[in-house]
C-alpha cells in the first residue's frame, strides 16, 4: 500500500516539526554554552556549576516538548507505519546542509522511540546508522568563525604570535602580564619541538571555541611541523587579584586524555559544527572513542548513540561471552562485563541486605547526582540505558542465573523474531569504563612481596612502589572528592579503581552524600570501663553521622598500607579535616582541583 498525497503531507509536517524541535534544543544548548565565557570572566563560579548541572537536563526536556507537540498536532502515535517511513525520508532531506546532522538524527531517534513506545533496538524507523556524512561540514554564514584558526610563527616570532592568538579570543578581563605568559608558552613549545627544523608547513592550529569547566578556561590546539603533530592545551585561570594568567602548557595525548577524562565534568564550549570539533580532538587523542569526546563536550545523548553502535559492532566482531565481573560482589549492584570490551555493565538488584537501607529510586538518584556534579577526575561517568537487548548465546549461564537470582525484575528472555533465537533484554543498566579494582591492584603487589620488608628482590621493590602509588592516589582521590563536596560513604578499596593513567577513581555511588549534609563527629569518651571494653557501639549515631577516626580499622589492616597512608593522608582520620572543608564549602568557597599535575604549573603560587 502506497502512501497517499495527504499521508505524504502529514509525514513532511511531522518531520519538519521534529527538525524544529531539534533546532530549538541546539539553539538553547549553544546559548547556555556561550554564556560560560561571561560567567568565567565575572568569576561566577557557582553560576557556572549550576549551568553545567542544568544543561544536562536540556535534551530530555526538548524531547518531551517535541513529542507532546507531535501528539497534539498530528496524533503521531496513531499514524500508520507507512507514514513513519515517509517521515524518516523527509527528515533525511532536511538534514542536507545541516550543521549538526548527527545530533539531529539522534534527536529523531529519541522522539520516535518515545512516541511509538518501542525500545531502541526494536525500532525499524530510526537511524541505526548515520544517513548523512559529517565530513567537511563548515559554517559558511557571513562573519562566522571557522572551526579553528591557523597561525604561522617562526622560532623568533613565537611569543608575539602566541600573544596575538590569545588576544583573538577577546577576553573581557585583562591579563596580569600577557607578554610574560606568551613567552612562557612559547618557551614550552620550543622545548617540545626540540632541535627539529621548522618545516614549510609549520603552524599552530587552535580551536576557536574556548573550553570552560568550573573555574578553568582552556585553549586547545596543536602544533604541526612536517609529519609531526603536537597536541596542546593552555589553562587560563584567574589569579588572586582577578587577573588572567596562563597557568601551564599541557602537551601530548596523555595530558589531553586527563583533561578530557571520563571522570570529569562536561565542558561548555560554543560550537556551530560539533562534528568538526570532535574530528579535531580525535586527531589529538586517537585512542579516545568518539562517544567519549561527544560526552566531554556535553553532548551526552550523542555519546550514548555512538557507544551503542560501537557495542553492536564489537559484538559482531567478537565471540567471547558476558560474564560476572571479577572482584568482590557488591550488595546493591550486579556487575558483569565482556572481557574483550573495556566497559562494565551494572544492574541494580531487586533486594539488598539489611545494612543497605535504600531503594531503586534512591540509587538512581545518586547516579543522577554524580552525572550532574563536578566529578573532579575522581568519579566515573556512566551511560544509562533502558531496554537493552543482547544475544542470549553471548551470556554465560552463571551470569543469567545470577541475574535471575538477584534482579529478576530487570531480566526478560524472549524469542522476539520467532525464529528460535533467544534475546536477553535488560530493563535498566548503567555502563562504565572498566578499571582495575583498587583492592585487586594492591593484592597483586602483596602477592609479589610488596608487604614483606625483608624481601629485597627487584620484583618486591616494584611491588612496594605499586602499594605506595595506589595508597597515595587513593587518599588524593578522597581529598579531591571532599573538595567537590562529596563524601563517598563506602570508602572500601573495592569501590575504587585504577585507570590506565594510574589515577584512582571512585565508582560505587549508592552511599554518597554531600559533605555539607554530613555530621562529622569524634567518638565520645567512654563513660566507664564497661563502655571502653564493649564490642558494641554504646553511643547514639544519627543517619548522617560520620566518625573519621573509625576509618582505620576498616581500611588499614595491612601494615604496609597503613604505613604509607599515615605518612601521606593521616589527616583523613581527623574530624578537623572534614569539618574544616565542610565549613569552607558552606560559606561558598569553591576549591581548586586541577586536571594536571602541579609540577606542570608555571607559577606554583597562583590560586584561582
Amino acid at each position: 500500500m502506497f502512501p497517499t498525497r495527504l499521508d505524504s503531507t502529514v509525514a513532511y509536517d511531522i518531520a519538519k516539526a521534529m527538525m524544529d524541535g531539534f533546532n530549538r534544543h541546539y539553539r538553547l544548548f549553544r546559548t547556555e554554552s556561550a554564556r560560560a565565557k561571561h560567567r568565567y570572566e565575572t568569576s561566577d563560579w557557582h553560576g557556572q556549576q549550576r549551568a553545567q548541572r542544568e544543561r544536562i537536563e536540556f535534551y530530555d526536556l526538548r524531547v518531551k516538548e517535541c513529542s507532546n507537540r507531535l501528539e497534539r498536532e498530528f496524533k503521531a502515535g496513531e499514524q500508520p507505519m507507512e507514514v513513519w517511513q515517509q517521515v524518516k525520508l523527509h527528515y533525511i532531506g532536511l538534514l542536507v546542509d545541516h550543521h549538526q546532522p548527527e545530533l539531529a538524527e539522534t534527536f529523531f531517534n529519541s522522539v520516535t522511540t518515545k512516541i511509538l513506545h518501542r525500545s531502541y533496538f526494536q525500532n525499524d524507523f530510526i537511524f541505526v546508522r548515520p544517513a548523512v556524512s559529517t565530513e567537511y561540514i563548515e559554517n559558511e554564514e557571513p562573519e562566522s568563525l571557522p572551526t579553528y584558526r591557523s597561525y604561522y610563527p617562526t622560532r623568533a616570532s613565537m611569543p608575539q604570535v602566541i600573544e596575538r592568538m590569545l588576544l583573538d579570543f577577546d577576553f573581557r578581563c585583562p591579563f596580569d602580564d600577557l607578554p610574560r605568559d606568551a613567552a612562557l608558552v612559547a618557551g614550552a613549545m620550543t622545548v617540545r619541538l626540540g632541535d627539529a627544523m621548522l618545516r614549510a608547513n609549520f603552524q599552530v592550529q587552535v580551536l576557536t571555541g574556548l573550553f570552560f569547566r568550573n573555574k578553568g578556561c582552556y585553549v586547545v590546539g596543536k602544533l604541526i611541523n612536517g609529519f609531526n603533530e603536537f597536541a596542546f592545551a593552555l589553562p587560563v585561570l584567574h589569579d588572586p587579584e582577578g587577573l588572567l594568567v596562563i597557568d601551564a602548557a599541557l602537551f601530548g595525548e596523555d595530558d589531553l586524555l586527563l583533561l578530557f577524562s571520563f571522570a570529569r565534568a562536561y565542558f561548555m564550549v560554543d560550537m556551530e559544527v560539533p562534528s568538526a570539533y570532535v574530528q579535531f580532538l580525535r586527531s589529538m587523542m586517537p585512542r579516545k572513542p568518539r562517544n567519549e569526546i561527544y560526552n566531554a563536550l556535553g553532548l551526552a545523548k550523542q555519546g550514548k548513540t555512538l557507544f551503542y553502535r560501537d557495542l553492536l559492532h564489537h559484538q559482531r566482531h567478537s565471540s567471547d561471552k558476558f560474564r560476572i565481573a571479577p572482584g568482590i560482589k557488591g550488595m546493591v549492584m550486579l556487575v558483569f562485563d565482556l572481557p574483550s570490551f573495556p566497559y562494565v555493565f551494572k544492574v541494580i538488584k531487586d533486594y539488598y541486605p539489611p545494612q543497605k537501607d535504600t531503594t531503586r529510586e534512591q540509587i538512581k538518584g545518586k547516579y543522577l547526582l554524580v552525572k550532574q556534579h563536578d566529578r573532579v577526575g575522581r568519579m566515573a561517568d556512566t551511560l544509562e540505558y533502558s531496554g537493552v537487548g543482547f544475544p542470549r548465546d553471548r551470556f554465560e549461564d552463571e551470569l543469567i542465573a545470577e541475574i535471575q537470582k538477584f534482579a529478576p525484575s530487570q531480566l526478560e528472555i524472549s524469542d522476539r523474531d520467532g525464529d528460535g533465537t533467544l534475546e536477553v533484554i535488560l530493563k535498566h543498566v548503567y555502563i562504565e569504563r572498566r578499571m582495575i579494582p583498587l583492592n585487586i591492584y594492591l593484592q597483586e603487589a602483596f602477592d609479589a612481596g610488596g608487604a614483606n620488608p625483608a624481601d629485597t628482590s627487584p620484583a618486591a621493590a616494584r611491588a612496594r612502589e605499586q602499594i605506595e602509588r595506589g595508597v597515595v592516589e587513593y587518599g588524593n582521590a578522597i581529598k579531591d572528592l571532599v573538595a567537590a563536596n562529596i563524601f563517598p560513604g563506602d570508602m572500601l578499596w573495592k569501590n575504587f579503581g585504577i585507570t590506565r593513567h594510574g589515577k584512582v577513581v571512585f565508582y560505587d555511588y549508592d552511599e554518597i552524600e554531600y559533605i555539607t549534609d554530613c555530621n562529622f563527629r569524634k567518638v565520645p569518651t567512654p563513660r566507664n570501663e564497661e563502655d571502653e571494653m564493649s564490642g558494641e557501639i554504646w553511643y547514639s549515631v544519627g543517619p548522617r553521622d560520620v566518625f573519621p577516626e573509625t576509618f582505620g580499622p576498616f581500611l588499614l589492616g595491612n601494615p604496609a598500607v597503613r604505613e604509607v597512608f599515615m605518612k601521606h593522608h593521616a589527616d583523613l582520620l581527623e574530624v578537623a579535616f572534614w569539618q574544616g572543608h565542610k565549613e569552607r564549602i558552606k560559606i561558598g568557597h569553591v576549591h581548586d582541583v586541577f586536571p594536571y599535575d602541579k609540577e606542570k604549573r608555571f607559577r606554583q603560587q597562583v590560586v584561582i
